[in-house]
Formats: structure tokens, sequence, C-alpha cells
């Protein structure tokens, strides 16, 4: 697998058919996933990597598996995709991260890796993460990496979507601190 971004304690690769189990362990868990749409099953855990594996091709990047260093272990996903947010096709940054490795940092610390690649490697004057209003360690983990409230809007999915943004001239300002 194509290894894309390298952290302290993580690297980020593409992910593959042969992710199925460890990430069926994160999508399909009903706590992790309490504020998405819908619970993950078998198909839909197959459809996410084939849709992964198609924006790798297609936009040259998507949600990559997130691996620690030591074990080579899949613990989650993370990574830039392109999101209906708001009636616009924004980038955003998403990630989940299996429970039992929650609260160590690791998403914060991929999320962290992901910015600064897309900041580096296109040429998106923002970068977004969004989630159910109610789904608060999700925007505290986009605080986390620099993102601010951008704003709340009323949809389908989940009732209020939360929006949280960073612009390039942020980060520039967070580096300078």
């Amino acid at each position: 697998m194509k290894k894309i971004l390298e952290t302290d304690r993580l690297f980020l690769r593409e992910m593959s058919m042969d992710d199925y189990d460890a990430l069926y362990a994160v999508l399909a868990d009903p706590v992790i996933m309490q504020h998405y749409p819908y619970a993950f099953d078998e198909q839909r855990v197959r459809s996410w990597i084939e849709r992964n594996m198609n924006r790798y091709r297609e936009n040259g990047f998507g949600l990559w598996a997130v691996c620690l260093k030591d074990t080579g272990e899949m613990i989650g996903d993370c990574g830039l995709t392109l999101q209906n947010i708001d009636g616009k096709m924004l980038p955003e940054i998403g990630y989940h991260i299996r429970a039992d490795c929650q609260r160590k940092g690791y998403a914060k610390e991929a999320a962290m890796a992901v910015r600064d690649w897309a900041f580096r490697n296109t040429d998106y004057p923002a970068l977004y993460s969004y989630c159910k209003y109610t789904n608060e360690p999700s925007f505290r983990t986009a605080e986390a990496i620099g993102m601010h409230f951008d704003r709340e809007y009323p949809d389908e999915a989940n009732g209020i979507t939360h929006v949280s943004v960073i612009t390039r001239d942020d980060l520039a300002e967070i580096m300078l601190r």
C-alpha cells in the first residue's frame, strides 16, 4: 500500500479491501458512529473502501488508513475528501478512530498531518470539518488542529450540521505563535 504521511506515532496510507475487518471494527461500532446518520453494515464498509480507492485515482486524495507505526495496525481513517457542505462541494478533513484508541491524540495527530498535507499539495484556500452538532468530540478535534467555528445549518442527515474551518492565513498565524 502507498504510504502518504508519517507522524511521530502514526502513518497514513491508501486503504484497500484488505482493510475491511479493521475498518468494520470502527465504522460498525454504534458508539463511535452514534452521531452518524446510519449504522454501517458489511456492504456500507465495502462501499466506503471502494469510494476512497476511487478518490485516490480521481482526486489524488481521500480518507487514508490510520496505522500505528509500532505495529502497522490500522486503527481508523483520516484524510481529505470533497463533501457537500451547505450546498457547496468543499475540501473536508474527516476522521474515525477505533474506540479503544480514542482519547490518545491519534485523531488530532492524523488530522493535523492531513491539514498540512492538504495546504502543501492542493490550492484550496480553506479546509473544513463538519459533523452533527451534537458530536462535540469531533468538533473539538477540529479545534485542536486550529479550526474554528464557521457555521451551523439545518440539514436532513444531521438535523443541524456544525462546520469548522481553517484558512491558509489562519495556519500561518498559528505557526507564528
